[in-house]
């Protein structure tokens, strides 16, 4: 590396290694209500947010990138085949204050038939994308507050344990859908990704809506 390619380079951002990567795909395939995103409910039987409804995807492998793992997995969890997924873009990052990135990758699933791997997946269901731009999510702010382990170097620091701490908010989404509630990570990216799609056209040309 040169000093002259500093100027063009693309800024990291400290700490990320103390972060776990993760990607999903924000899918839309086209229904009687024209294009809708695509949806799962988590099998009751995992470890981690049982139950709950996400859009397909999960950790990056060693050496893998974020678009390589949210094709992966959405291959793994809808078994579909890669020629039925056309990459639109990506989406925004997700940055949690819980020590992980979500890469969202905006896509078009084709002739998609309903299929999923029933160990991850207990369901899938859509929602047109025109309601996530006709109804906008409820917003609850969830506090952040310091909490220093009890070897942390209160003598090192102004005021020591005075030391007033700066204290965050973190933004929680909720949409509900015919019962079903889309909520935090998800619907946080669902209102990212309908944003995106109506700045950029993304599916002007792509689907026609059926009377």
């Amino acid at each position: 590396m040169e000093r002259e390619d500093f100027f063009n380079r693309r800024p990291g951002m400290i700490g990320e290694r103390n972060f776990s990567q993760y990607a999903v795909l924000v899918v839309m395939v086209e229904t009687e209500e024209g294009p809708a995103f695509l949806f799962e409910k988590r099998a009751a039987t995992l470890n981690r947010q049982p139950g709950e409804i996400c859009f397909p995807g999960g950790r990056l492998e060693n050496g893998e990138t974020p678009m390589a793992a949210a094709i992966r997995e959405t291959i793994e969890e809808l078994l579909v085949d890669r020629e039925q997924i056309e990459i639109l873009g990506p989406g925004d990052l997700f940055i949690s204050p819980f020590n992980f990135i979500i890469h969202p990758f905006i896509a078009i699933l084709r002739d998609y038939q309903y299929s999923f791997g029933r160990e991850e997946v207990s369901a899938v269901f859509t929602a047109p994308v025109h309601y996530f731009q006709e109804h906008k999510p409820k917003k609850y702010l969830n506090l952040l507050s310091h909490e220093q382990p009890n070897d942390f170097p209160y003598e090192c620091i102004p005021g020591g344990k005075n030391y007033p701490w700066f204290k965050g908010t973190y933004e929680i989404n909720f949409y509900t859908y015919h019962g079903d509630v889309i909520w935090g990570m998800t619907a946080g990216i669902v209102e990212s990704a309908v944003e995106l799609i109506q700045r950029y056209h993304l599916l002007e040309g792509i689907y026609r809506k059926i009377d």
